[in-house]
């Protein structure tokens, strides 16, 4: 059974093809439910189905692609991850998972390996909240947990929304909210998820492998906005300011006092203000801002914890409110529930790196991902992360082939394993 080799040289080929088809001429940029996602999904569609894997779609246009096994009416087991990027992201992100899924099963097929249950790729829609302001989209649709008011929710870039991203790709948002889900805890066997690592842990280890115990939840305001009063810049005494922009820095700055007091608590949280503007038609040089937008974005393995943060929030903003005479808009609160990775695929993936001495480390993931919605729906999951410099959500990723292989050949020996034993939950 170790003789079975993945197929290295087709990921590589197929990293490739996706890196020149997604290229934006700074990174890459494959759009949730938009030309560049659809795009990846083709190429993996058109190769899985030369490797004679069985292949499906569902309501939401999520890709399953299968190597039936012995018990076809079994729960399959599920490897993957998404194919869709931030706008000027990585190539490795998610494609990854896709790959190393795909780099398996063309590996047992030239075998003759069939297991015991089904195994299926599943390439993964509209995973990046950048485009649609929705955690998971695609795993919610495929366990029916998106509703009417999901499918008006407009992409960030162009105001369109998911129903007529659908529509664009032939798919139909009335038959998702109908349809039944493809997956739930009685129908999948287990899903494994290969990611590279999107922070620095594994790189400062010298580690090429990480096994993930858990997945951050996340308590967001995507479209918070503070109003103060526009004013000559020249003119306008300190005391009779409203700055916007003052507000906002005194907020931002609040937000990582306390991120460290709690962190000297032992809460485990980021904090994060990844967009700040002023209006472009009315901010000046010569003005005290009246108007600035931005967001927040808290991260911990704690409910509790960022329930804790959100209280700080308030409590910093009616301070702030007093003090600036400003007042303040969060808008939609978005959350995402911390997900806790199944003990036994943990050691399932532990087992099989210290059988292919190849080292791996434990460690907890602070990004979302997949594996998340789908324990959080009672699914056994896992994680495999792979070591990758320069972080991710930009153009400069960079994870070795050797990591990738390294990474493949673990997953490949737990998939074998899962797929051919009977697994008590």
């Amino acid at each position: 059974m170790n003789s079975i080799e993945p197929d290295f040289a087709l990921a590589a080929e197929l990293f490739e093809k996706l890196r020149r088809s997604s290229f934006d001429g700074v990174g890459i940029t494959r759009d949730s439910y938009g030309k560049g996602e659809q795009r990846a999904h083709d190429l993996l569609a058109h190769t899985a189905e030369t490797l004679g894997l069985s292949l499906s779609r569902d309501a939401a246009l999520n890709l399953y692609m299968t190597l039936p096994g012995r018990n076809p009416h079994a729960p399959p087991v599920i490897t993957g991850s998404h194919l869709d990027s931030v706008p000027r992201g990585g190539n490795f992100d998610g494609a990854a998972g896709v790959l190393a899924g795909i780099a398996v099963l063309t590996g047992w097929v030239r075998a003759g390996f069939q297991p015991d249950v089904s195994v299926t790729v599943m390439a993964i829609r509209a995973e990046e909240s950048a485009w649609f302001p929705l955690s998971y989209l695609g795993s919610k649709a495929a366990f029916g947990l998106i509703n009417a008011g999901n499918l008006e929710t407009r992409r960030a870039d162009n105001a369109r929304t998911l129903a007529e991203h659908l529509q664009d790709l032939g798919g139909d948002g009335q038959r998702l909210l109908v349809s039944e889900p493809r997956l739930s805890a009685a129908n999948v066997n287990s899903f494994i998820e290969l990611h590279i690592e999107q922070g620095p842990i594994l790189e400062d280890a010298g580690q090429p492998l990480g096994i993930v115990t858990g997945i951050c939840g996340s308590l967001r305001y995507r479209q918070a906005r503070v109003y103060g009063q526009y004013a000559h810049s020249g003119a306008t005494p300190r005391l009779h300011r409203h700055d916007a922009v003052v507000a906002v820095a005194e907020l931002i700055t609040g937000l990582y006092q306390d991120w460290a007091m709690l962190e000297e608590q032992g809460h485990q949280l980021t904090v994060t203000s990844g967009q700040l503007s002023t209006d472009a038609q009315q901010a000046d040089f010569s003005k005290i801002s009246g108007d600035v937008k931005f967001c927040v974005d808290f991260r911990s393995s704690s409910v509790e914890t960022l329930a804790l943060i959100d209280q700080h929030l308030h409590q910093r903003i009616a301070q702030i409110t007093a003090r600036h005479g400003v007042s303040f808009e969060l808008g939609e609160q978005t959350r995402s529930a911390p997900a806790k990775m199944d003990t036994k695929l943990q050691r399932l993936l532990h087992n099989a790196a210290r059988a292919l001495s190849i080292p791996a480390m434990t460690l907890q993931s602070g990004a979302g991902h997949d594996a998340a919605l789908f324990s959080t729906q009672g699914v056994p999951s896992a994680m495999v992360f792979v070591r990758n410099a320069n972080g991710s959500h930009n153009p400069d990723e960079s994870m070795a082939l050797d990591d990738f292989a390294a990474a493949v050949r673990v997953l490949d020996e737990a998939l074998r394993n899962r797929s051919l034993t009977a697994v008590e939950r």
